[in-house]
This record gives structure tokens, C-alpha cells and sequence, in this order.
């Protein structure tokens, strides 16, 4: 909500609203073009973003939520108004003016700016956007099995560390299910 509501900027609402719930890399997520999300032909959005990861080549499948579709268009409608019609080939997240995507750096400060506001405790970083929602979907009782295939890591043991599930997480396992 930080850059909708306090400091309103639809392209860095954008690269927070995909962060979360894509569960991408944030050099993923920086290198994703207009035609990854937008069917220019047909003049709407996107079911799904299909993408080799660059980190590790490997083909994901992103289904494109209600949240990642209203971030896109009113970011969209937002460049519109101001005469900047996106082109298939543009990245989504550019510099002013220019065809390049923005730099991790600056990615790191516009997450950074939000965590300051709202004083999120914790070591955050870009990285933290794909553990989110990772944590959160185990939280709502998304199967670890799942997120395993979602990050495509090698184990369970891998995700449960990444996620950061702690014992604390299992007593209160422990604790609601009661038989």
C-alpha cells in the first residue's frame, strides 16, 4: 500500500505487488518485458508469465493473479496518461526515459522505502518479496510439496530452511490440532 497510498508510484507498486506473489527472483522479475505480461494483439493481459530463470535455467509457469493484473493496468493507464505507450519490447521496470531495466540497487531502495515507513523489523531485502510469499502460503496451508516445486529447490529440508520455519512454527501445529 506504501506506493499506492503514501508515496503513490504504480511502477514501484508494481514491483512489489510481483515480487510477492510470483515468488521471483528479483533479477527475474526486473528483466520481464511488456509482452511477458500483455498480449498486445489481443489487447489484454497475460494468464500466465513463462520464463527460463536466469539463475537456475529452469522453465516456470507463473499464473497472473486478480493483485499482479490490477497493479499491471494501473501502471499501464499511468504511463497512457503521460504519453508513454509501453511496446512489446520495453522492460516493465525502466529508467526514465530510457529501455533498460533498473538496477538491483534501486530495486533494493524502492522495497527499502516502504519497509522504513511502516519500521518492518528484520534484515529486508528484494529477496525477502519471494520468501513472503512463500512463508505466507505455508502459513495458509499451501503443501510444502508445492513450494518445493514453486522455487524449485531440491528438497523439503531446503524449502523449510529458505522459509525459515522454526519450531515455534510447529508447536503452534501442535497446538491447534488437537485430536
Amino acid at each position: 500500500r506504501y506506493y499506492q497510498e503514501i508515496q503513490p508510484n504504480a511502477r514501484n507498486q508494481l514491483l512489489v505487488v510481483l515480487g510477492l506473489n510470483t515468488a521471483l527472483r528479483i533479477s527475474d522479475i526486473l528483466h520481464l518485458c511488456w509482452q511477458d505480461v500483455y498480449l498486445f494483439e489481443w489487447g489484454r493481459y497475460r494468464e500466465h508469465i513463462y520464463l527460463i530463470e536466469q539463475k537456475t535455467g529452469k522453465q516456470s509457469c507463473i499464473y497472473m493473479n486478480q493483485n499482479i493484473i490490477e497493479a499491471l493496468e494501473c501502471y499501464r493507464q499511468k504511463l497512457l496518461r503521460t504519453g508513454k505507450e509501453p511496446m512489446p519490447t520495453d522492460y516493465l521496470f525502466t529508467h526514465t526515459n530510457k529501455n533498460e531495466p533498473i538496477s538491483r540497487v534501486q530495486a533494493f531502495r524502492i522495497i527499502k522505502n516502504a519497509v522504513s515507513y511502516y519500521q518492518i523489523p528484520g534484515v529486508i531485502c528484494c529477496h525477502s518479496l519471494r520468501k513472503t510469499f512463500g512463508y505466507q502460503a505455508w502459513r495458509q496451508g499451501v503443501a510444502l510439496a508445492l513450494l518445493v516445486s514453486i522455487y524449485n529447490h531440491s528438497s523439503y529440508e531446503v524449502t523449510k530452511r529458505y522459509l525459515g520455519i522454526e519450531q515455534e512454527d510447529r508447536d503452534r501445529i501442535f497446538q491447534e490440532i488437537q485430536i
